[in-house]
């Protein structure tokens, strides 16, 4: 499998929205296989970051190209955004855990929910997957049950996503659910409380976008 190390476990996607932090955060570059989208290649520099493999029509950036690293040119009119020829290039090169930040605020609303888009293309793809933006994740529970361990006291919204509803379970929270639909048209999953320090997210039907705030 290209660019997969043995010890590289996580594909690192990193986009062009400004980052305040590290997109390593607290991983190891060791552990990461990582992927500049474009102008994400700015939020690298600035963290002194020379990431694997440069993706993109280089419209956006504004740093110097980096000499010496692996580079995919796009064409400025394509189909899929930079950022979905980046994961695309990490699943094509073995990766199935990826990390995508960068990619949400910013001017372009448009662009932060076609990379939501993109989170949900991963799940399909049976990937695990996060957005990270600072402190907050968002994920793409499709079918299944994700784990919040020692996030007691953060915020958890869950909505459905690309369908009409979702079902849904919850443990741990403050306010608990067993088997209740959530519908697109209605934003009851907004706000709730992790209460316990291994709380439970369980999806029964739909794909649900579960933001950890």
């Amino acid at each position: 499998m290209q660019g997969m190390g043995k010890e590289r476990r996580t594909c690192l996607i990193v986009g062009a929205v400004p980052m305040k932090f590290s997109p390593l955060g607290s991983r190891d570059r060791q552990n990461c296989y990582i992927i500049c989208a474009d102008g994400g290649y700015d939020n690298a520099a600035r963290f002194h970051i020379c990431p694997d493999l440069m993706v993109g029509d280089f419209d956006s950036i504004m740093s110097p190209l980096p000499e010496g690293v692996e580079t995919i040119r796009l064409q400025v009119e394509k189909d899929d955004t930079d950022t979905m020829v980046a994961v695309k290039e990490g699943i094509r090169r073995g990766y199935r855990e990826f990390v995508l930040c960068g990619v949400l605020r910013g001017v372009r609303c448009d662009h932060s929910y076609a990379n939501l888009c993109v989170l949900q293309y991963l799940s399909k793809q049976g990937c695990k997957a996060v957005i990270e933006d600072g402190s907050n994740r968002i994920f793409l529970l499709k079918a299944g049950k994700l784990i919040l361990r020692g996030v007691k006291g953060r915020t958890v919204s869950v909505f459905p996503f690309g369908c009409p509803s979702c079902e849904v379970s919850y443990i741990g929270m403050k306010y608990p659910l067993t088997r209740a639909v959530l519908s697109s048209a209605v934003p009851l999953g907004v706000s709730n409380t992790v209460e316990e320090e291994n709380a439970q997210i369980m999806v029964s039907s739909g794909d649900a976008l579960v933001f950890l705030v």
